[in-house]
């Protein structure tokens, strides 16, 4: 059958006299029959006072009139249906107006973004923080950003070179001659940072084009370059002073942005605005950094007992446990249960759904019998650590510890059980920063391999106490010990950090060792190396940070922890006891 007419008016609103107007009473139900065309009720309508609104459009083209009515039965209905919905309605009650309903409660207003607020800041970057952060023109947001020549001066003299501050140092050139080349682009107006793709910067890139009068202390000489952005920071400062008198508006303010200390210590006594760049700062405390485990209340199994549901399968027990504890709960996360008079629980998080979290519990690698390349663990955290690294299915393991915590033993004893007795990987690939702690020994003679040797004292030193005993000879001696070793050597290669971009490890076992010494761009260029079917163990103490210019809230291994927790096929555990001796333990204390 054809669809009805569209409405061709808005219906009219009902007038505050329409809800007193006496109801029509028909006299006849003939009445209500049409005669030749839509029924009329004119010559029934009362006058003086204006009528409920009709139902019904009387010439079939939407039009509402005021005067038209409705008979008493059809509001009454209208009115006991609106009442019940008041009760059955879960947004709220219903009020009927006239011909339609009308809800009461408003929908809930979805979050929108904060807009910046108050006017925007104008940074002047240092030249250390551009080779830094290659990226950092574009972490400002809606801010403006100034760079001072004397700054391009410098960014041009780092540009030759293999350094990482090399590369990052010919990375802002080609970006700021991207920015330059960009349709629209002027340099007197600004250049507008999202114009190459990078949205979340909504500021402009200013350059000095002129010459800026400014005055330093006598003491500050005026020819080293830390100065000259000091003085081009004091000119910017008053200059904006000046617009903003001129034309009424708001001072912007002129920050300097450095990671050098001293500068910002300068700045700041000459009255300058100064801040560091944080913007590479994965956590601001390195308290706050993820552990890998938690402890469960003590009245954990009373508010949770009742709906725990458990099962055993592959020799491993499982619970299901819903309560308060489980919003805090990651995947590959670690729980604990100790009271004194209660069964000590030991499990790790599987599976997260709702409200609802899976725990399996670990297998005991402190007793003897589930020892691995003959170490037993000592403590709490050593069986997380091992649950993690002979797990097939976590890919990913970063250990972070004190110095004697086992680390390396650890990774080094479970990885020469899964090649040489599991076979679950070929061989076993271990690298390390090549950061000194002291003054550099100059060039290392030899090849590759022979070259790290000497940063590869702890993996010797390990290896000297994995092999020692008879049991993994077989007892066969001397001769025995002599080919264990040399069996173990032809597993392991000893390769270099500068090498690695655009290679490839496919079912490796990777060890990267002193990991805390690594920038974020080094940790992924390490990490993207893996292939199908190789594991990544990353190994650091966050508190013996040897590079220059990286903090605990900064470094790679934290940056690592931090994006891959609660991944399903990676895992962290933070070591806490030392295991090494008592004068080590003692020592990482209290020195």
């Amino acid at each position: 059958m054809p669809l009805p007419p569209a409405p061709t008016q808005r219906a009219a609103l009902l007038s505050p006299d329409a809800y007193d107007a006496p109801a029509r009473h028909s006299t006849s139900k003939a009445a209500r029959k049409p005669s030749g065309r839509s029924a009329t009720f004119d010559d029934e309508l009362p006058s003086g006072k204006p009528q409920a609104l009709d139902l019904f459009d009387r010439q079939g083209g939407g039009a509402v009139d005021t005067e038209d009515s409705i008979d008493s039965d059809t509001t009454a209905l209208l009115h006991d249906v609106a009442d019940k919905s008041k009760a059955k309605s879960p947004s709220g009650p219903m009020e009927y107006r006239g011909s339609s309903y009308q809800n009461n409660s408003k929908p809930a207003a979805k979050p929108k973004k904060s807009r910046p607020s108050g006017p925007t800041k104008l940074f002047v970057l240092d030249t250390n923080v551009l080779m830094h952060d290659p990226m950092s023109l574009f972490r400002f947001e809606e801010h403006d950003i100034f760079l001072p020549m004397i700054v391009l001066e410098e960014l041009d003299g780092h540009k030759k070179g293999m350094t990482e501050v090399a590369r990052n140092a010919r990375q802002v050139s080609r970006t700021l001659d991207a920015l330059a080349a960009s349709q629209g682009a002027d340099m007197a107006q600004g250049l507008k940072l999202d114009a190459t793709g990078h949205k979340g910067a909504g500021g402009r890139l200013f350059f000095q084009t002129q010459p800026l009068n400014y005055t330093l202390p006598i003491s500050l000489p005026q020819g080293k370059a830390d100065n000259q952005i000091l003085g081009v920071v004091g000119a910017l400062g008053e200059d904006r002073k000046a617009q903003a008198l001129a034309s009424g508006k708001a001072i912007q303010e002129v920050v300097l942005v450095s990671k050098d200390i001293n500068m910002r210590v300068k700045a700041r006594a000459l009255g300058l605005p100064t801040d560091d760049y944080q913007n590479d700062k994965t956590l601001e405390d390195g308290d706050l950094l993820y552990t890998g485990a938690m402890a469960l209340p003590h009245d954990f199994w009373d508010k949770h007992g009742k709906t725990v549901e458990s099962w055993q399968q592959g020799g491993h027990t499982f619970y299901r446990v819903t309560g308060p504890v489980v919003p805090n709960l990651l995947i590959n996360q670690f729980v604990y249960f100790e009271a004194p008079g209660e069964p000590t629980l030991f499990a790790r998080v599987t599976e997260i759904r709702d409200r609802t979290a899976v725990l399996k519990t670990l297998k005991d690698y402190g007793h003897s019998k589930n020892a691995v390349w003959g170490v037993t663990t000592r403590n709490r955290e050593q069986t997380f650590a091992m649950n993690l690294l002979m797990d097939p299915d976590v890919d990913l393991v970063t250990l972070a510890g004190t110095a004697g915590t086992g680390k390396t033993l650890m990774a080094l004893a479970s990885g020469l059980t899964q090649v040489l007795d599991e076979r679950r990987y070929s061989e076993i690939i271990m690298t390390r920063a090549t950061v000194s702690v002291g003054e550099d020994i100059g060039f290392l003679p030899g090849t590759e391999e022979e070259k790290m040797g000497p940063w590869m004292g702890a993996l010797d030193d390990n290896l000297e106490f994995l092999t020692k005993n008879d049991a993994n000879s077989g007892g066969a001696g001397e001769w025995g010990r002599a080919a264990t070793n040399e069996l173990i050597r032809s597993k392991i290669k000893i390769k270099s950090m500068n090498f690695m971009r655009g290679r490839t490890f496919m079912n490796k076992y990777v060890i990267i060792d002193e990991a805390q010494n690594l920038t974020p761009k080094q940790m992924k260029t390490l990490i993207t190396r893996a292939g199908p079917g190789t594991k990544i163990i990353c190994m650091g103490n966050l508190a013996q940070i040897d590079t220059p210019y990286l903090t605990e809230g900064s470094s790679g291994m934290t940056f690592a922890v931090d994006k891959f927790k609660g991944w399903p096929h990676g895992g962290h555990i933070t070591l806490a006891r030392g295991e090494r001796s008592r004068l080590a333990d003692f020592a990482s204390e209290v020195l």
